[in-house]
């Protein structure tokens, strides 16, 4: 009896240390944006299926039985096929004004280009676009092509380049293939193929951070929900930007602070202004991808749309290497949810400090007629050196290193179980200065850097180191251009 009394006093015991902890749990899960899938409520559960043995495709067994684009509730490998529609080009055909810029580690603006870009998808049924058209091809097969007219910098205008997408799988790996027409030689090169891991020259991202990956080659998993208020980062340098607005088609001055990450006509903003998403991870299949440079990934997927507001990726030894997040714009209404589209869109390779961003203006849905498509995506008709259409433009583009935009937030407290983070000393500096001055950094402390009005011009053997300077008094002082 004594043992008995001993043992159900202990249990009390415990019992009011849970109750009392249980308070304190549920206040700090209500303070945070962010819960694991195990404190969601049984509501928020309604729309996620846990399971992850599915029925199989009859004829294509790495996808879901059921059809796309799905019904609730969602398991994680739908989720990641549905987030499959928001690759950086757009998932119908159409054209699109293109600007790029990156920008290295000591702030020296790097390959600034604008292009003009048309994109024909397979005409097999043009009743059905984006993904559920890839689905219906056979590994091989054309998903789109797209024609590329380069018109900045002045050395690349005349420059052109056509793009072929292939369905991939198991028994077909080579995602695309280019050709590349050079007005100096006034001859078409047929490109090799980029490596998957390999970033392009000056560059943040890789051809799959470009083209996009295939949700079949990764195993799926949910690790709960968050709400996010902010993806693309303007600095204050940048109060202003001039973007065709898509309704009108006339070119407007928008405020930068007002832009919106899913764009003015998403109907699902929170009340604070966040949009409520998934987090879900995505590991590699070993026999689908060995050795592959990326083998996790971290996505928020806006509950919506499945529309990816923020990718991280995991390196090999399990760090996190690599940042992208983007700003939709609703491109094509006809589509519903499905006709969101990448407005912006910005990398940061964290181990080299470099950034590239991406900006889709202009945007205009085009049906081709076959004829013309068989004309205008034929290698060959870009000696022509025809612009198909003039009308096309923006004015979006970074012009001065202090208009780049922000590193993106590193959010080191949001699961941290899941999301190992360890940034150096010197980087965890830069992002306090940036994010104090609200604008790039490059150096550990935000103390301007006095700047003569009239810089003394170099001698030869100083050429280099001044150079350098400039650079870094271009971040530090946007005022002082030169």
């Amino acid at each position: 009896m004594r043992h008995r009394a001993v043992r159900l006093v202990a249990l009390l015991v415990l019992a009011a240390v849970l109750a009392a902890h249980r308070p304190v749990a549920a206040q700090e899960t209500a303070q945070r944006s962010w819960k694991t899938l195990d404190e969601l409520s049984g509501q928020e559960l309604q729309a996620i299926d846990r399971a992850t043995d599915t029925p199989r495709h009859p004829e294509v067994p790495y996808l879901p039985a059921e059809a796309y684009p799905f019904t609730p509730p969602y398991t994680a490998e739908e989720m990641g096929y549905r987030l499959m529609e928001y690759n950086p080009r757009p998932r119908w055909s159409g054209v699109v004004a293109n600007s790029w810029a990156s920008i290295g580690d000591t702030g020296v603006l790097l390959n600034p280009g604008k292009s003009i870009t048309f994109v024909d998808y397979s005409p097999t049924d043009r009743r059905i676009t984006g993904v559920q058209a890839e689905f219906r091809l056979k590994p091989g097969e054309e998903v789109y092509r797209s024609l590329s007219q380069g018109v900045a910098p002045p050395a690349a205008e005349g420059s052109q380049w056509i793009a072929i997408h292939y369905r991939t799988d198991k028994s077909f790996h080579k995602k695309e293939e280019r050709f590349r027409y050079s007005s100096s030689i006034r001859r078409v090169r047929h490109q090799v193929p980029w490596r998957r891991q390999s970033r392009f020259p000056n560059m943040a991202l890789t051809p799959d951070d470009s083209y996009g990956r295939d949700a079949w080659e990764f195993r799926w998993r949910i690790l709960g929900t968050d709400v996010v208020h902010e993806t693309i980062r303007f600095p204050h340098t940048r109060p202003t930007i001039i973007l065709r607005d898509p309704e009108t088609n006339e070119f407007r001055q928008y405020q930068t602070g007002t832009l919106k990450p899913m764009g003015e006509s998403y109907p699902y903003y929170r009340a604070d202004g966040g949009i409520e998403s998934y987090v879900v991870e995505a590991v590699t299949r070993e026999d689908w991808l060995p050795n592959y440079y990326v083998p996790r990934l971290i996505f928020w997927l806006d509950k919506h749309t499945f529309f990816p507001l923020r990718v991280e990726q995991y390196g090999p030894d399990g760090k996190l290497n690599h940042i992208e997040v983007r700003m939709a714009e609703l491109f094509n209404p006809s589509l519903g949810e499905h006709g969101y589209g990448t407005r912006f869109i910005v990398h940061w390779h964290i181990p080299g400090d470099i950034m590239s961003y991406m900006c889709n203006d202009s945007h205009k849905v085009i049906d081709w007629d076959e004829r013309e498509a068989e004309i205008y995506f034929n290698p060959d008709f870009m000696r022509r050196q025809w612009y198909l259409d003039t009308s096309i433009k923006s004015q979006a583009e970074v012009k001065y290193p202090e208009e780049f935009f922000l590193r993106p937030h590193v959010w080191p407290d949001r699961f941290p179980d899941q999301r190992p983070i360890h940034l150096s000393a010197a980087m965890r500096a830069k992002l306090h200065a940036q994010n104090t001055a609200d604008r790039l950094v490059f150096q550990g402390d935000i103390t301007p850097v006095q700047v003569a009005a009239e810089p003394t011009p170099a001698s030869p053997g100083q050429a280099g180191a001044d150079e350098h300077d400039t650079a870094a008094r271009y971040v530090q002082n946007p005022a002082d251009r030169p």
